[in-house]
Order: structure tokens, then C-alpha cells, then sequence
């Protein structure tokens, strides 16, 4: 019954709130930002995620922030925080309902199958922190069980540094962890971690659903201080590793 409670006004949130998004792009308004931030706001606040952040987002513009990823509600929970723009597989795109809110909000889609999609994905993203969005790459290419941080790629992350072109103009990059930690109060362990998270070929349906019914999620966002990415390999590197560190952080409360 709650996620059926949940989910009618989710409906008319976004009915809603499409339509003004799609004007929005399509005059060049400024509310093309701010809408998608207010709606992000109002679906956590139905579906019952309490999002708390330690550390804070980078000033230094631009701006490529790099993320593990661990389920669909991170798109909420990061859009949320302030006006920026996701990376995304191109099928995401194609998805039903789904496709049509990430092109709202602005996602760059990237084609992992395309060997020159690399540079053109690069521009765009050099073109968006340009604007003065934060881009957000989550690095891992996919997602995972929430308990861990997989291997960076680090493709995009120099593509979109030398896209951006070198000194003053170069992108500032700052690793980000997010960490489910706990529901209705109670600190997830690793076994219920993954009731959260979305990923291998999980159906979203029934996971949403399910999500939509237990509610009361807890997530806490970890920004790390911003690194040097003069050195594509070298970043991809140091990113993955504070990450890495800070998720362990959060999930153990033990710094590391």
C-alpha cells in the first residue's frame, strides 16, 4: 500500500513538472536548472530519503566530479544538491519514461560501444562545465552492491580534461562517494546493503516498487578534497582510491 501512495504523487510531480522542464529547454530558460533541482527535491521527500553530505562541492568551476554509483535513486539524491548534468550509457536513453527525464535533465549520453564517441561525449561535457554545470562521471562505467567501489575508468576523465584544453581552462576534478547506510533508522549491514542498490541485470521495476514501499533510506555523500588531473592515469588512480577510502568510511564509521 505505501508504495502505491508514494508512486500516485510521484506520477503528478513529474506530469507536472515535464512539460515546464521541456519549455524550459526549449526557450533557454534559466529555470532549465533549477527546475530539475526542486523536482529531485520533492521525489526524495516522497519516497523518504534523507540525504546528509560531508565535505563540500568544489567552487572551483570547471567542475568534473567523479562518483562510484550504486542505484537509480543516486540521479535523485545528486540532483538534489545543486544544478548539474550526469554522464550516462546510451541506452539509458532508450529507455521508456526513464530516457525521456534523463534528455530533461540534460544527461550526456555516451555510446560504450562507438570507438569515436570518446571526444565527442568529451565536448559536450567540456561544453556543459563550461556553462558552469558540474559534470557528474559515475567513473566505474556501471553500477554496483553498494558495499564496494569498483575499478575506475579513466577514458573520459582525460578526454574531458584535454576537451576542456590546459592551464586556467582545465577541469578541477573531485572524487565523491555515496553510501547507503541505513533504513528506517537502522544501520544496513553488507547482507541488506543491496536492497538498496541497483545493479547486474536487476529488473527496476519491482526494484523500484520495493524501494517505494520500505522507504526511510538513509544516504550520506562524502565529497573528497580535488586532485590534480593533469595526469589522466594518475587521477583516474587517486580518485578511485579516496573513494574507495571514504565509502569505507562511511560504511565502517572508521576512517581509513
Amino acid at each position: 500500500m505505501r508504495a502505491w501512495l508514494v508512486l500516485v504523487p510521484v506520477v503528478l510531480v513529474t506530469l507536472i513538472g515535464l512539460p515546464l522542464q521541456w519549455l524550459s529547454l526549449a526557450f533557454r530558460l534559466p529555470t532549465s536548472r533549477t527546475i530539475p533541482l526542486i523536482y529531485h527535491r520533492i521525489l526524495l521527500a516522497l519516497i523518504g530519503v534523507r540525504v546528509t553530505v560531508k565535505g563540500s562541492v568544489s567552487r572551483q568551476r570547471p567542475l568534473l566530479v567523479v562518483s562510484n554509483h550504486v542505484s537509480w535513486l543516486d540521479i535523485m539524491v545528486l540532483g538534489a544538491q545543486m544544478p548539474l548534468c550526469f554522464v550516462a550509457k546510451s541506452e539509458v536513453g532508450r529507455w521508456p519514461g526513464i530516457g525521456l527525464l534523463a534528455r530533461l535533465q540534460r544527461t550526456i549520453f555516451v555510446d560504450r560501444s562507438s570507438r569515436t564517441a570518446t571526444a565527442r561525449v568529451a565536448g559536450e561535457m567540456a561544453e556543459r562545465m563550461k556553462s558552469g554545470d558540474p559534470v557528474v562521471l559515475f567513473a566505474e562505467g556501471t553500477s554496483s552492491d553498494g558495499n564496494r567501489v569498483l575499478p575506475f575508468r579513466s577514458a573520459l576523465i582525460g578526454a574531458a580534461r584535454q576537451a576542456m584544453g590546459g592551464g586556467a581552462d582545465a577541469a578541477t576534478i573531485q572524487p565523491l562517494a555515496i553510501a547507503y547506510v541505513g533504513q528506517a533508522g537502522i544501520p544496513l549491514g553488507r547482507p541488506r546493503r543491496p536492497l538498496t542498490a541497483w545493479y547486474g541485470d536487476m529488473d527496476l521495476v519491482p526494484h523500484l516498487m520495493e524501494v517505494l514501499r520500505r522507504g526511510a533510506i538513509d544516504v550520506e555523500l562524502h565529497f573528497g578534497p580535488p586532485l590534480d588531473g593533469a595526469n589522466r592515469k594518475a587521477a583516474t588512480v587517486q580518485a578511485e582510491a579516496s573513494a574507495r577510502r571514504m565509502l569505507a568510511q562511511a560504511l565502517t564509521g572508521r576512517a581509513r
